[in-house]
């Protein structure tokens, strides 16, 4: 389907998938099989959790025949993602130690795929494609076993479903839902870093949203047990499909009802209260102290983007 083009979740790494995902199409064996055996078909390969690229003189392709694909290593799954208006694209899955067999080779390029969307090795609208195949393809490798009775379950529905033989039960691809938000108060807002992050990088406080919980009560709570900051209004501003594992992240703003911020040792690193214009040159990569922004392809750099530079608010 195509985004909008005034939404900011299409701009996002990821986010732009120009596949049509036929889904009326997965539970018809002949259909899939057809498309497979197709001269046109292509895929995309992972090797373990890691995509594997192919090298065009200087740029680089993700797409592979099925034979050039099934070629390159021991095949796990092979998962239908859809048809991009000329031919039917899939995402196959390679055995994890695939990898190290072809790193060095001069035709290939096998890269985690953070960093292909960092480096822009892609053009953006095959991210997309990429998330959906790497997020898919690691949820086959964590239930290849019926989470009801335990015994070995089989992929159906051109890989959107698997099915015990045992005892019937059927389990669905998941998405975890992550919000992802930014309180602000006047000209100022909060922004915390992890150990794990570069060193002077500050971004937006995240967590899971757990069951029986809406977006907008997730947000409060993450706010508050990671920063100590009590919030009011929330107001979604994007989402942005995360591929790692298989998150989604729903961006939004919250409104910081006072000044208090007390820091959770454990999730966070440290958290403060940063202006307006200290936000625009973390952007700018301008700031005089080398603090950082996450990289554009992120939410998070989106949301800091709608606050300090477009207005946005609660």
């Amino acid at each position: 389907m195509k985004a909008h083009k005034r939404e900011r979740s299409a701009l996002l790494g990821y986010a732009h998938n120009p596949l049509n995902r036929m889904a009326e199409l997965r539970d018809k064996p002949d259909m899939m099989a057809a498309m497979q055996a197709s001269n046109e078909a292509r895929a995309i390969v992972l090797a373990g959790d890691i995509p594997i690229l192919k090298r065009r003189g200087d740029a680089f392709d993700a797409l592979f025949s099925l034979d050039e694909a099934y070629a390159l290593g021991q095949a796990r799954e092979c998962v239908f993602l859809g048809h991009d208006a000329a031919r039917p694209i899939f995402g196959l899955a390679l055995e994890a130690q695939e990898p190290e067999t072809h790193q060095g080779r001069d035709d290939l390029l096998v890269i985690d795929a953070r960093s292909i969307a960092v480096q822009g090795l892609l053009p953006a609208e095959w991210l997309g494609p990429l998330g959906e195949a790497k997020s898919l393809l690691y949820w086959h490798r964590r239930h290849r076993f019926c989470a009801v009775c335990g015994e070995a379950t089989e992929m159906k529905s051109g890989g959107w479903k698997r099915f015990c033989t045992s005892c019937e039960a059927e389990h669905f691809p998941r998405t975890d839902p992550v919000a992802i938000m930014m309180a602000v108060k006047g000209d100022k807002c909060v922004l915390g870093r992890q150990s794990r992050f570069p060193p002077g990088m500050y971004s937006c406080l995240a967590g899971f949203i757990e069951p029986g919980e809406t977006i907008e009560n997730a947000v409060r709570r993450e706010l508050f047990e990671e920063a100590g900051v009590k919030t009011g209004a929330v107001r979604y501003l994007a989402s942005q499909p995360w591929p790692f594992p298989g998150s989604m992240m729903i961006g939004c703003i919250a409104e910081a009802l006072d000044d208090a911020l007390v820091i959770d040792g454990e999730e966070l690193e440290d958290a403060r209260w940063f202006s307006r214009e200290e936000v625009i040159s973390m952007i700018k990569g301008e700031h005089p102290d080398g603090l950082l922004a996450p990289q554009p392809i992120a939410i998070a750099n989106a949301i800091m983007r709608a606050w300090a530079l477009e207005g946005e608010t609660a």
